[in-house]
């Protein structure tokens, strides 16, 4: 599947508002799933065109529960929940409910990214002369 640019969704997702194309006609036209068209007019809906921006954020771990919390309450799918709260990607939900269900809330602390800083050893024990 292509990536799509911010720009490229919103036109698709105005095919569709307009009436002229169901989901399917759009899956046809741009080879994307119809499940992914109907995710971006959610947002869209919700959010208007600055749900596309894009957002490299770190969630933290009371707002993923609280997410989690508030599809469990009223039963919204994991696309509406991203739509909703605008995160990237209903599939990053997804992954947090996994993790949940499978290890526990301390799924959802994030990990520091990145290489481990170097730490110099300092040894009190050796004099240089």
């Amino acid at each position: 599947m292509a990536n799509f640019s911010a720009q490229q969704k919103i036109f698709i997702v105005r095919l569709y508002l307009e009436g002229k194309h169901s989901y399917m006609d759009l899956q046809k036209i741009f080879e994307v799933s119809y499940q992914m068209i109907q995710g971006w007019v959610r947002l869209y809906q919700i959010q208007g065109a600055d749900g596309f921006k894009k957002s490299y954020t770190s969630y933290s771990t009371e707002f993923k529960m609280d997410v989690l919390n508030y599809m469990n309450e009223t039963g919204i799918s994991s696309y509406d929940a991203a739509a909703r709260f605008n995160i990237s990607s209903p599939a990053l939900i997804r992954t947090w409910r996994i993790n949940v269900n499978a290890y526990g809330l301390d799924a959802l602390i994030s990990k520091k990214k990145g290489r481990p800083s170097m730490k110099k050893d300092i040894n009190p024990s050796i004099q240089t002369n």
